[in-house]
């Protein structure tokens, strides 16, 4: 049975290894997106993902897709674009830009499972210093990015898009750089794609996954905001960082 969560107790969900086979991961319906409950789900491994007219359902799956900064998968032809590409990135100089593009819809006719309180409870969480971006700039338009919440050495990655060719995977080089410089230990990247896994995520069980998070995220945030006042040529990205992979 799949348990309703009370909307007056944020602390309260039920254990990860209850959570359903099928479809993979889901744990919870209701609640709220506050902070206090949104904070409560990360550190236990859970996260909300619902779709227009849905109540909200969290999900804890097994196994889960990560990423360790370091294993980045980085080919040729992208290191050539990070030289070359005449792009700029930024951290936290556009939050909201960031997420209202990643709900934007990706296809025609398509619709999206970032609703309106979905926006407004991760602005509130950057907002707290928890949720961060990374933005990719063509002079002064937003081409690329990605938003995700970062508690102790954990990043819990939520979403990316991309406006011109390979503008997430520069966002994403650009996240692991920033998150190296900082000792994070992995990437939550929730559900594994074909992207996410040429670019380096792998699986790990659940039960890994939940300790490596309990370790982790006990350990003290890195600061409010990542905003270093600066908009870096993606020529800068420290590309010795990473993995070289086969074109």
């Amino acid at each position: 049975m799949i348990e309703w969560l009370d909307p007056d107790d944020c602390s309260h969900f039920p254990e990860p290894h209850r959570a359903l086979s099928e479809p993979n991961g889901l744990l919870a319906i209701g609640g709220d997106l506050s902070p206090a409950r949104l904070i409560q789900a990360y550190r236990r491994g859970i996260f909300p993902w619902f779709g227009p007219g849905d109540p909200i359902l969290w999900w804890s799956p097994d196994p889960r897709a990560v990423l360790f900064p370091a294993q980045l998968h980085v080919s040729r032809s992208l290191r050539k674009r990070l030289r070359h590409s005449g792009l700029t990135t930024t951290l936290d100089r556009a939050f909201r830009a960031v997420i209202e593009q990643c709900a934007a819809p990706r296809e025609p006719q398509s619709g999206t499972w970032l609703v309106p309180e979905m926006i407004t409870a991760y602005c509130r969480l950057h907002d707290l210093g928890l949720a961060h971006s990374v933005e990719v700039w063509q002079g002064e338009v937003l081409v690329g990015g990605l938003y995700g919440v970062a508690l102790g050495r954990v990043f819990f990655g939520e979403s990316m898009f991309s406006r011109v060719d390979d503008g997430s995977k520069i966002a994403l080089a650009r996240l692991c750089e920033h998150l190296l410089d900082r000792d994070f230990a992995l990437i939550d990247c929730q559900m594994m794609t074909r992207h996410l896994h040429s670019l380096g995520a792998v699986f790990l069980k659940r039960a890994d996954f939940l300790t490596l998070v309990a370790e982790q995220t006990a350990r003290p945030r890195y600061k409010h905001t990542w905003d270093e006042g600066q908009c870096r040529p993606t020529s800068a990205i420290r590309l010795d960082y990473f993995r070289r992979t086969p074109p």
